[in-house]
């Protein structure tokens, strides 16, 4: 048996080096063509009076839609193929970032939409994950600590909750159990708790917390095991049905503890030598000392700071080898498109690129994610669909999408509609024939006109009181243009302080819980987030203020409520 297993690490190995060979990432990338007494929020509301009564101005639309295109809509199944990277922000990608190098994800962006306005609803590793396996908030799944979910009073007693969603209800069982999908998953799961294997997965290898490991006596870099795992499971797996295949890069997180923090490969080491990492404008003393009063030294955000980026020299030699990492990934993307291609299958393949949260690089003199901040939430997603209409190939979206959104992609691509507990919504609505305004038609003509209803009998919350119907969480008709973020308090306020904020693109509203204290900035004219407006007295400011902080309740209380919505 031992034997058997060398034997057939040998032959993944021998595999992904003929793949390396065979797939020359450069010259095949254009192929895939002290607290501050500030007032606590008002009375929140009652009952859950906000559910959409849809408006009549979203109701009218044309009798005809003239969809002028020639192409045939594709006809499943497809296979499902989810990159999943870690600690990516926006623009991590050289489609966003001249100073990165990622050629293939740079071309599968040109096959596909890059989504430049793609946010997490909580940055950090594991919440991030539960609300991608459930596509719900974490003030609906709860998965609150790692390795144990939230911990619970219970008759005196403290109880680890662990994973509290239905094991049957993740995408990855849905799509085995109800589609009929061979699953896989390689890389990091991140939850750290017990998921049944023979309910989710057909294939299952968990790596998680390691750049360097000696296996089976080769010395492995992660990345390099999330290739080859991934290979295995395309080369073996049940061919005679349809995949969904999540390889989910441990890259770029760092290795918490060890003082080298990024640990690229040594091939790598000559990539991005003679470049010059450009400082974040906001990477400044200034802009730490605009942080809340309660952002302190101990702030953990602050000590990782300390270790990546307090000298400009320790900056460049941190972002090079973040970027190299960021850079290997992209060789291994290469190399499985590659495999897909050879086996017939890229072009019956979903493929999916993002990440689970953002990070500062320095802004605001901080390292990591967790706040509400632009560099913490904003993460990149390419789609490349089958389905995909010809004139939204090689486009940009600037849409509010979410990581909540992505269980109902995922699903919607497997055929399934997604659970009324999910929250997200099916973002190829808007990339596909006639986009959302076809999709919202024929869904208006298959159901009750006067019932305010998704097909999948989900709800969507009114437009905000401010804004002429500007501000919303989506409709039949419209996509979100707003959307609530959490984060809880991790260990003490002082370590990782709660955060919760309104997102829009003009204002954006935070709230600190465990201070009370509030920030209002303006996006438009201070895209750092330098200048809290909240003590400013322009009658504009001071009205922004009050309509946000309304409709934050609002939205919070939805985000905690056991109503069956879309948000």
């Amino acid at each position: 048996m031992i034997l058997a297993k060398k034997l057939a690490l040998i032959l993944v190995v021998l595999a992904a080096a003929l793949l390396t060979i065979v797939y020359r990432v450069h010259s095949r990338a254009s192929h895939f063509d002290i607290i501050d007494p500030r007032g606590a929020l008002g009375d929140l509301p009652h009952e859950h009076q906000y559910v959409r009564k849809t408006m009549e101005e979203e109701l009218v639309v044309e009798d005809e839609i003239v969809i002028e295109e020639e192409e045939e809509e594709f006809q499943g199944p497809m296979n499902i193929l989810l990159l999943y990277a870690d600690d990516w922000r926006h623009d991590t990608l050289g489609a966003a970032n001249p100073i990165v190098k990622t050629p293939v994800l740079d071309a599968l962006a040109q096959e596909g939409v890059r989504f430049t306005h793609n946010c997490v609803t909580t940055s950090i590793c594991w919440i991030s994950r539960a609300t991608l396996y459930s596509g719900q908030y974490l003030a609906r799944h709860h998965f609150e600590m790692l390795g144990r979910g939230r911990t619970l009073e219970i008759n005196g007693t403290n109880v680890e909750m662990g994973w509290e969603g239905l094991q049957n209800e993740t995408i990855y069982s849905l799509i085995k159990q109800k589609a009929g999908y061979a699953v896989g998953h390689a890389g990091k799961l991140g939850l750290w708790v017990g998921m049944d294997n023979d309910l989710n997965w057909d294939f299952f290898v968990d790596e998680d917390g390691w750049h360097e490991r000696k296996i089976g006596g080769r010395m492995w870099h992660i990345t390099e095991k999330n290739t080859a795992d991934a290979l295995r499971f395309l080369i073996d797996r049940d061919k005679s049905k349809p995949f969904f295949l999540n390889v989910a890069y441990f890259a770029t997180h760092a290795v918490d503890g060890d003082k080298r923090q990024y640990l690229p490969q040594n091939r790598s080491l000559s990539m991005y030598e003679n470049d010059t990492i450009p400082i974040p404008e906001t990477a400044t003393q200034e802009a730490w000392e605009r942080m809340p009063p309660f952002f302190g030294e101990h702030n953990e955000g602050r000590t990782r700071w300390t270790w990546r980026y307090d000298t400009p020299e320790k900056h460049q030699h941190m972002m090079k080898n973040y970027y190299r990492m960021a850079s290997e990934v992209d060789t291994s993307v290469g190399m499985i498109l590659s495999h897909l291609e050879q086996e017939g299958q890229l072009n019956n393949t979903m493929i999916i690129f993002t990440t689970d949260n953002g990070n500062f690089h320095a802004e605001h003199g901080l390292a990591d994610k967790w706040y509400p901040h632009q560099e913490s939430i904003r993460v990149p997603l390419i789609i490349k669909d089958p389905r995909m209409s010809a004139k939204f190939k090689g486009t940009l979206n600037d849409e509010f999408s979410l990581n909540i959104d992505l269980a109902a992609t995922i699903l919607s691509a497997a055929g399934l509609e997604p659970l009324p507990t999910m929250m997200g919504r099916d973002m190829s609505v808007l990339y596909r024939k006639g986009g959302l305004k076809a999709a919202a038609t024929a869904q208006s003509r298959r159901r009750d006109e006067v019932t305010p209803l998704t097909t999948d009998m989900r709800q969507y919350p009114e437009p905000a009181s401010d804004g002429n119907g500007k501000y919303h969480s989506g409709s039949e008709f419209a996509w979100r243009t707003e959307f609530f973020y959490e984060h809880p308090m991790h260990s003490n306020p002082n370590y990782i302080p709660a955060s919760e904020a309104l997102v829009r693109k003009d204002y954006k509203y935070f709230y600190w819980p465990n201070f009370k204290y509030e920030q209002l900035f303006d996006l438009k004219n201070d895209p750092g987030e330098l200048y809290d407006l909240w003590n400013s007295t322009n009658p504009v400011h001071q009205q922004v203020l009050k309509d946000m902080r309304k409709r934050f309740v609002e939205l919070k209380m939805l985000a905690h409520s056991d109503l069956s919505i879309v948000l």
